[in-house]
């Protein structure tokens, strides 16, 4: 089955697909008895028309989706909204999904923080993964657009009551001011490797000439 799943920018294309989306993320929340912060139609066809909604497609049936939003000037990117439909789940495509919105992300946004808040344990792991750790809601934007977001949310009144220090949701946090030697790591160890693969290669082919030498 996941041979056959498609993960890839959402555009035109896709805008029929929006309330399906919705209704999926809404029902999935509901399954959970989790919170969710509603987006509306007009707010996830406009993210499709910014090219800032990762889409996941098995043919022309809807399999899963994330999208992607800055907030507090580009200084902060999220991304929210990961929903994979039941009949696809528990083959990886979640952190499929989430591993192409977080690379659309590091390449638009090579400076800004990237956080998010869950409730999901499965997300959680993902996010650990790529990098990201636990951190306080201090950590996260002060942009109160996207707070307002939680407004929708069935727990947002302990997000009140706590003002805004803590809910049922883990924030997390990838600062890439902390993987800034990932690269050069990843370079040296792919380095190595070319080395040791071109000295085995020497070697074998000595190991051949010797052979051909004493069969002579």
């Amino acid at each position: 089955m996941e041979d056959n799943i498609q993960i890839m920018i959402a555009d035109e294309r896709h805008l029929p697909l929006v309330e399906t989306i919705l209704d999926t993320i809404e029902k999935a929340a509901k399954i959970r008895g989790t919170g969710i912060a509603r987006r509306s139609p007009d707010y996830v066809r406009q993210k499709m028309l910014e090219g800032k909604v990762i889409i996941a497609m098995d043919g022309d049936k809807f399999a899963g989706f994330c999208y992607i939003e800055s907030w507090s000037n580009k200084q902060f990117v999220a991304n929210s909204g990961l929903i994979v439909v039941d009949k696809y789940r528990g083959h990886g495509l979640a952190k499929r999904i989430k591993k192409k919105s977080f690379e659309v992300s590091r390449e638009r946004f090579p400076e800004a923080k990237l956080f998010g808040l869950t409730t999901g344990l499965a997300v959680m792991k993902i996010n650990t993964e790529l990098g990201y750790r636990p951190v306080p809601f201090s950590e996260l934007t002060d942009d109160d657009a996207f707070w307002k977001g939680c407004q929708t949310c069935v727990n947002y009144d302990i997000l009140q009551r706590t003002g805004r220090k803590m809910c049922l949701c883990t924030g997390m946090l990838y600062d890439p001011a902390e993987h800034k030697n990932d690269a050069i790591m990843k370079a040296a160890a792919e380095k190595a490797l070319a080395e040791q693969e071109a000295a085995e290669k020497a070697r074998e082919s000595e190991n051949k000439e010797s052979d051909k030498e004493q069969n002579k």
